[in-house]
């Protein structure tokens, strides 16, 4: 990988963006924060935290150059679907990820609306990835589009963080043809909030001495775990700033807050004790459907499960992984959600076998035959190595048989496409009516960005 000096502006949000930064506030932190103390300062940074910018659209873009320039919405396009991610020129006009569908085109009709292509992110993804792990085996992955780098042993070899910064940046750009920023800082949560206080395009570095100077400032909206509960607490306290939080005797938080007040106390003060974790367990992976109208037919809802089960199975095989519990989602049309789990006699990454469990979930969940249903989801839980996996094998069973064959299908999958081969049962006919998924979030590893905690508002390169 060959040195560059990359482009080091830490540039603020899009021009027009409602309700951030003026980029002009941004520029003025990264000349305070980042070369002006020079490279002895800076030596203590040295956790970066790397996220796409608007990671869905902006491979769109790649993909389409045409549409540079205009408002584009990657989501699903059924009566339910959500925004997955948007442009900066969409988001000036108020467009933000998780928004409705419906919603995002009444204050963007003019916005090009774009069906999402996860298999395509994830590849990707792992392209972005193997960038990062070619600077440093330390990665921690958050998601399909950011990470947590710690540098501090590539240093020797590439130079300062701020260097090994503008490196990926450059990597990246001439590779994927896609921009990140980079929050270079002493510990992971500053890190995180300087990216997001560069984007698009840009990198800042925050060093050890600066650390309070660049928080105190910040909304208390700024920290981790402050969602709208929390705000609503600090400030009734005439807590408005993360400054704020850092002179509050910690006793006074606690009381308000708990424990959390704990943690936002040590936030404030610059205290993350959390390193970078390259290796994290797998927990589960999965699928869930939104239908586009509510259904009550048991047949079209085992119809879904069948497909949500192939679709974790393969996640499963993917991984490299078994299960050992089975978990179905069940939300009625008046949003209570239901789940019911059962834990299988021997962990399994065979779809035939999900499918069982998940029909015999559903059959047991107790609703009434006619319930009205709004979303149904299959997860496997228990994860571990499919390598070395006990299995049984049962008087009637062959040494090859679904396993084998759901494996084939996956080979064929890859070369001509996920729906080229799947269950008759599948196959919609007339019959079927227009009450198919709606909203599709397709199974995937557990980096997918869906499963990610919602507490900082942020989508997938936000």
């Amino acid at each position: 990988m060959a040195m560059t000096s990359g482009d080091s502006r830490a540039e603020g949000p899009h021009r027009g963006v409602r309700g951030v930064v003026p980029p002009g506030d941004i520029a003025v932190s990264a000349a305070r924060y980042d070369g002006g103390f020079g490279h002895r300062a800076a030596e203590t940074a040295h956790i970066l935290h790397v996220d796409m910018d608007a990671f869905y659209a902006s491979v769109e873009l790649r993909d389409q150059p045409g549409l540079r320039g205009k408002p584009v919405v990657v989501g699903g396009l059924g009566a339910r679907g959500v925004v997955l991610s948007a442009t900066y020129e969409a988001r000036a006009f108020g467009v933000r990820s998780a928004m409705p569908i419906g919603q995002a085109r009444r204050l963007c009709p003019q916005a090009v609306f774009i069906p999402p292509r996860h298999q395509l992110y994830g590849a990707v993804s792992k392209e972005v990835m193997a960038i990062f792990r070619a600077v440093t085996p330390e990665v921690e992955p958050l998601s399909l589009d950011e990470a947590f780098l710690d540098v501090s042993g590539a240093q020797r070899r590439l130079g300062t963080p701020r260097v090994i910064a503008e490196l990926i940046r450059q990597e990246v750009r001439e590779r994927q043809s896609i921009t990140c920023s980079v929050g270079v800082a002493p510990v992971k949560f500053v890190a995180k909030i300087a990216s997001a206080r560069c984007k698009p395009d840009g990198l800042l570095v925050v060093p050890g001495h600066g650390v309070l100077e660049f928080l105190h400032p910040l909304p208390v909206s700024a920290l981790w775990g402050v969602g709208d509960k929390a705000e609503e607490v600090l400030t009734r306290l005439g807590l408005r700033t993360v400054g704020d939080i850092a002179h509050v005797p910690e006793a006074t938080l606690r009381r308000e807050l708990g424990m959390a007040g704990a943690h936002l106390h040590a936030l404030a003060w610059g205290r993350d004790e959390r390193t970078v974790t390259p290796k994290r367990e797998e927990k589960s992976v999965g699928a869930e459907e939104t239908f586009t109208t509510d259904v009550d037919d048991p047949e079209v809802i085992k119809k879904e499960l069948l497909r949500l089960s192939g679709r974790t199975a393969r996640a499963l095989r993917a991984a490299g992984c078994v299960a050992r519990t089975v978990t179905v989602k069940l939300r009625l049309a008046s949003f209570k959600t239901i789940t019911r789990s059962r834990t299988l006699s021997e962990p399994t990454d065979v779809a035939r076998e999900i499918y069982t469990a998940a029909c015999a979930l559903y059959e047991s969940s107790g609703l009434d035959g006619r319930a009205r249903l709004r979303l149904v989801g299959v997860r496997a839980t228990g994860l571990r190595p499919a390598t070395g996996a006990p299995r049984q094998l049962a008087f009637d069973d062959r040494p090859t048989g679904w396993r084998e064959a759901e494996q084939a299908v996956d080979r064929i999958a890859r070369r001509f496409g996920t729906d080229t081969v799947r269950p008759a049962a599948l196959f919609r006919s007339s019959s079927d009516g227009d009450t198919g998924p709606g909203t599709d979030r397709s199974a995937q590893a557990p980096s997918n960005p869906r499963d990610l905690p919602r507490n900082l508002g942020n989508e997938p390169g936000i």
